[in-house]
């Protein structure tokens, strides 16, 4: 089996012939004669594409062999040629962020004296582990220029094979684990790192490296990156995102800042408004609740709103209680929410009546001896419970 992958990244179409064809725990697998599909490997995920017309749905080396997992067997025959394609934006992807990755790793050793200690590349950020506590947001930000300076050099990268007497002519960060077959990619004047990844050929080709955070990790720090096209549409989904706030509070995108923080104020205005009216608002409820209560002579104060929140019938409580003696059961449609409360000299226990009563009417909930509250799933049966406690707690 020959792998097109070493011999060039940028080999994404080719015909060659099937040599095994298999079937294992549900799932069919294809070995060709060359393979540019990369397998899964040194934090780089697979390659995908087609095997003739059937979809790759992923790659792994086993052994010698690079094994392709496909998506079905129908067409595919031992010993026959097949035309294969590589979806070249995720290898472009999986190239730009590979090679960045070894840029990035690169500059922060040589500027923060931090070894990379693992890469992961996932389908949103790839990450790195820097032997490093701490990173500051100014430590970032110089980070991220000094990066984006070498790849405005637009610097060749190399990959190629060496042997046991070339590599000790070498400076490498960490040796390798094998003795034989050992590729090197080298960033001209700036590393050489032993991999076996696919690559761009030159440091332009990644675009821009834009740092998103810094993270720590024990002893260690996770530094979140995009390069490349990724880098590109998340500028651009932020731009959007942008535009709506500059649309909303009609400014430019110089101003949205200032602009933002000012609506903020005038929210916080508003709402210390809205909250000085729902207290004089609790006030005139209890006084009207407590003149009918007074009318009827009844010893419970009791009321049922339609369009009130739980925490509404809780702030209502506290006001009936600060004013008057008696019991308040309130009770909200809105939310199919019940509050019982006692007055201090009161010997009744509000939970122990809710939890003896509550669930005979399909409610849940509960409390201590100086409140409880309880909700239902339907209204019918609020509205049921509601009617019985009224009645009981008058006796």
């Amino acid at each position: 089996m020959k792998t097109l992958y070493y011999d060039s990244s940028y080999t994404t179409s080719w015909d060659t012939t099937i040599t095994d064809i298999y079937e294992y725990k549900g799932h069919y697998y294809v070995c060709l004669a060359e393979t540019a599909f990369y397998p899964e490997g040194g934090g780089q995920p697979c390659d995908t594409g087609t095997i003739g017309s059937v979809q790759v749905l992923d790659v792994q080396r086993r052994e010698e062999q690079v094994v392709h997992q496909v998506e079905q067997l129908d067409g595919l025959e031992i010993n026959a040629g097949v035309h294969c394609d590589i979806d070249w934006k995720r290898r472009f992807d999986h190239m730009q962020q590979h090679t960045g990755q070894h840029l990035l790793s690169a500059i922060c050793l040589k500027e923060l004296n931090a070894e990379t200690l693992s890469f992961h590349m996932g389908e949103d950020y790839a990450t790195i582990d820097i032997n490093c506590s701490a990173l500051s947001g100014a430590e970032m930000m110089e980070l991220e220029q000094r990066v984006n300076e070498y790849i405005y050099r637009n610097l060749p990268v190399h990959g190629y094979f060496i042997n046991q007497e070339e590599l000790a002519r070498l400076t490498l960060v960490k040796m390798p684990k094998v003795t034989e077959n050992i590729r090197i990619v080298e960033i001209e004047g700036v590393e050489h790192n032993a991999c076996g990844g696919t690559h761009v050929a030159r440091t332009g080709e990644l675009g821009i490296l834009k740092l998103y955070r810094a993270e720590k990790q024990k002893a260690h720090t996770r530094l979140y990156f995009k390069y490349g096209y990724r880098a590109l549409a998340d500028y651009q989904e932020a731009l959007a995102k942008l535009d709506v706030f500059t649309n909303r509070f009609n400014t430019g995108r110089k101003d949205v800042v200032e602009r933002f923080h000012k609506w903020e104020e005038e929210q916080q205005g508003l709402k210390a408004e809205i909250e000085q009216l729902r207290r004089e608002n609790d006030r005139y409820l209890a006084e009207q609740l407590i003149s009918e209560a007074e009318v009827a002579h009844s010893s419970v104060l009791t009321h049922i709103f339609d369009h009130k929140s739980s925490q509404d019938l809780q702030r209502i409580a506290s006001e009936l209680l600060m004013r008057q003696q008696r019991h308040v059961l309130l009770a909200t449609k809105q939310d199919r929410k019940i509050l019982l409360a006692r007055h201090e000299e009161s010997e009744l226990r509000c939970g122990a009546f809710f939890k003896e009563h509550l669930a005979s009417f399909g409610g849940k909930g509960g409390g201590n001896d100086q409140s409880a509250q309880g909700g239902f799933t339907n209204e019918e049966d609020l509205l049921g419970f509601y009617e019985y406690a009224s009645v009981q707690l008058s006796q």
